[in-house]
């Protein structure tokens, strides 16, 4: 079986690697590491597709060490215990460069058998992983490695790599491709940043091409067939999951409507109609509460209505209710209130509630001054009567501080006239 034009698209030089100049352009730090041929145990971080796999090939070729590879999600501590009996022997003879992917599938002990081996350098490892290094990698690995983060790669980027492989094929092949700029431009633009994405949709675009002699002639109506939907990356158990959700409500509480519409619009495109509306519902309580507290009520009515209706048509009101709350008035008063609340009596600062405000109507015979004591407010001018509602303890403090939008100062002047007769 031919291995796929991702496989056959390996760099010979460091420039040929796509994309991950923040790591591989002139004198950065992992490039100078590479070309120095000592090479530390290392552990890639990144979406798939990104050149994690090619660089570590690249690296155990250039350090003459023998290359094993293992994957996290197939691989049992027996395979490392394979490995490790190489060592010593002609397989092994200048050491041995173990690639390990998806090192986040591994458990502990499995992680732990390792040790040994890389502290003492006879195993130099490099481990890949999609997921945050720092919460699924053990300390003692991570202590031992070097952590670089790779990223996607941009859309420029790609479409310069589909035209070189394009002339892979050519030379495989023995033939002429005619491969449109517009059609380059949408195989890249469809892949989300995965190059692996890219190469398996030019090899399928050529495949699939008209055929013309020893000419292939890619059209966009192929490409459009293979690359129906743009392939964003969105995984709901990882890192990119709550990236996109980062972004969606930081883009509202910012008031950015056309970020916070394009953050929406991924999340429904990965149909995570859940998370959209739920982070929405965060976000008005949160950050326009009281400074426009009917908001709360409408999105409600939204987030009701797309989930009455479902997707497609669940983007409407969702986009309405976006807007809505990227444009307006914000104020979080009302969450640094409960937070200071909650803060206090996290330290302990409570006590017993005040008599006149507990619930209890008969005072035992041990109680010398009998007595409810309680004051209802509407019996009063304005519907007040000024009385201790926290507990002794901390009856003065503060909690709620007023914000200063039009609303909140609306409902401070109100109660200062109230409670304090200022005009």
């Amino acid at each position: 079986m031919n291995k796929p034009l991702a496989d056959r698209f390996r760099p010979q030089t460091l420039d040929d690697i796509v994309g991950q100049r923040h790591l591989l352009g002139e004198n950065k730090p992992l490039r100078r590491i590479i070309e120095s041929g000592s090479i530390p145990n290392l552990i890639f971080y990144g979406p798939s597709g990104v050149g994690k796999t090619t660089l570590a090939t690249y690296i155990a070729n250039k350090t003459n060490k023998t290359l094993r590879k293992l994957n996290g999600t197939t691989a049992s501590t027996a395979d490392i215990k394979e490995i490790v009996s190489q060592l010593g022997t002609f397989a092994g003879i200048n050491g041995i460069l173990l690639y390990l992917d998806e090192i986040q599938y591994f458990n502990k002990k499995q992680q732990q058998t390792l040790l040994e081996y890389i502290e003492n350098g006879s195993i130099t490892l490099i481990a890949s992983t999609t997921e945050n290094p720092y919460f699924y990698v053990y300390n003692a690995i991570l202590s031992r490695s070097t952590v670089f983060e790779f990223k996607s790669v941009e859309r420029d980027e790609v479409e310069k790599a589909v035209y070189r492989a394009a002339r892979l094929l050519e030379e495989e092949q023995d033939i002429q491709i005619d491969l449109p700029e517009a059609c380059a431009r949408k195989i890249a633009a469809g892949c989300g940043g995965d190059v692996r994405k890219a190469m398996n949709a030019l090899e399928l675009s050529v495949i699939a091409a008209e055929r013309d002699g020893d000419r292939r002639i890619v059209t966009e109506d192929i490409v459009n067939g293979l690359v129906q939907r743009s392939a964003m990356r969105y995984d709901r158990e990882g890192d990119e999951h709550y990236d996109i959700l980062s972004a969606y409500q930081k883009s509202m509480r910012g008031s950015d409507a056309n970020a916070a519409l394009h953050y929406l619009g991924r999340l429904l495109e990965a149909g995570d109609l859940p998370g959209a509306c739920r982070r929405l519902m965060v976000c008005v309580c949160e950050d326009v509460g009281l400074a426009y507290p009917q908001a709360i009520a409408i999105v409600k009515s939204c987030v009701d209505i797309a989930q009455a209706v479902g997707l497609p048509e669940a983007r409407i009101p969702l986009a309405d209710a976006v807007i809505l709350v990227a444009n307006a008035p914000k104020s979080n008063s009302g969450e640094q209130a409960i937070d200071r609340a909650l803060a206090d009596i996290r330290r302990g600062n409570s006590g017993p509630i005040p008599r006149q405000l507990q619930n209890k109507h008969y005072d035992g015979e041990d109680n010398p001054n009998k007595g409810q004591f309680y004051r209802y407010p509407h019996d009063y001018p304005n519907h007040y009567i000024p009385q201790q509602y926290l507990p002794d303890s901390i009856k003065d403090s503060v909690y709620y501080h007023y914000g200063d939008n039009k609303n909140e100062q609306a409902f401070q002047a109100y109660w200062n006239k109230i409670k304090h007769g200022d005009a």
